[in-house]
């Protein structure tokens, strides 16, 4: 089995290569990304390629899975940037694939791509899919949704697989993570149990977590087995801040959620946070998802809690931990939050 991989070098992209080049039914894995990374494994040849100009047909030709997982995060101070990555480089994935001849294709949606929903029970893959519209994020992975709809519709013959995850944690992507959403002025060395004076407690603020190995898993088995439809992906426990707080060794703060809000919203506009506003929002609507069907359909178990990937991150985070992918770049220390503040604090893809 030919296996391609878009966004082969991010956090999940690199988890997904290695899941694939254990399995022995992956023959040769093919990844895709828009600068080249120093990291090697083994079964894998490395195309660089932007999916929103390149020709993704001849990459696709002879493949029997596409994995889909290229998303461009920032400048989220210029939406048109990161929807014609997102939506429209979507769009060009999904019509190569088609015109490649490609039998199976496995798209990278998001707990992001829900409508607002309950967080005292958990929802089923058919709760609505128009995300939230005040966050650039939500509506893209919402309006890629109902692409993959006409998709499936045009192209019957097609196996497509929606993933949608929670929020994706592991030990090396943490700096990332930290540039992507804390920026440059998240003090590396607080970062760690017994040294944060406090959490907020936001009302209503509840994630579902999942550590990026076990996400790769779960594509895994969507590539190799005879499954389609969508799938939800998280661990257990579902964490509130009071589950941060004892990770951190630390206590909560009751804090408002306008007062919370405001406070992020006037980082983003004094470019301090890279992360708009509207991401805090999405994250107050976000459903608690239900994870049995990944379980009885897909045969997908995961091995770490979401306490074990929160810890990943902390510990990551004040690593500074990386890899030897753009994405992945560990920590440079003071020259490297430099450079972020001369490129724009959420202004740079």
């Amino acid at each position: 089995m030919r296996v391609v991989v878009v966004g082969a070098t991010g956090n999940v992209g690199t988890s997904v290569v290695r899941a694939l080049s254990r399995d022995e039914n992956v023959t040769s894995i093919v990844g895709v990304a828009r600068r080249l990374p120093g990291w090697r494994i083994d079964r894998t040849d490395w195309r660089q390629a932007d999916v929103a100009s390149a020709d993704l047909t001849r990459i696709f030709d002879g493949a029997d899975a596409v994995v889909h997982l290229a998303w461009l995060f920032q400048p989220t101070r210029d939406p048109a940037t990161t929807w014609r990555a997102n939506v429209l480089g979507s769009m060009r994935v999904f019509r190569a694939a088609a015109e490649a001849g490609v039998p199976t294709l496995v798209h990278a949606s998001s707990v992001g791509a829900y409508s607002p929903g309950p967080k005292d029970r958990p929802v089923d893959e058919s709760w609505p899919t128009h995300g939230w519209p005040g966050a650039a994020y939500g509506r893209e992975k919402a309006y890629v949704e109902r692409v993959l709809d006409v998709f499936e519709h045009d192209h019957p013959g097609i196996r497509v697989v929606r993933m949608r995850p929670g929020f994706v944690f592991q030990r090396v992507a943490a700096t990332e993570q930290r540039r992507l959403f804390g920026g440059p002025f998240v003090p590396r060395r607080l970062i760690r149990p017994g040294r944060i004076p406090f959490v907020p407690d936001i009302p209503g603020l509840r994630l579902q977590v999942v550590h990026a190995d076990d996400v790769a898993e779960a594509y895994r088995l969507a590539v190799t087995r005879p499954v389609k439809g969508a799938f939800n992906i998280a661990a257990e426990p579902v964490l509130d801040p009071h589950d941060l707080a004892k990770l951190l060794h630390t206590r909560t703060v009751r804090v408002p959620r306008g007062v919370a809000r405001a406070a992020m919203a006037a980082g983003w506009h004094m470019r301090l946070l890279p992360a708009a506003p509207g991401l805090f929002d999405l994250a107050l609507r976000l459903p608690v998802m239900k994870v049995e069907r990944a379980k009885d359909v897909l045969g997908w178990t995961p091995r770490h809690s979401s306490w074990d990937a929160m810890r990943e991150l902390i510990d990551g985070l004040h690593d500074g931990a990386g890899m030897d992918t753009a994405p992945l770049a560990p920590d440079r220390g003071p020259a490297g939050r430099l450079k972020e503040l001369a490129t724009g604090v959420g202004g740079r893809a």
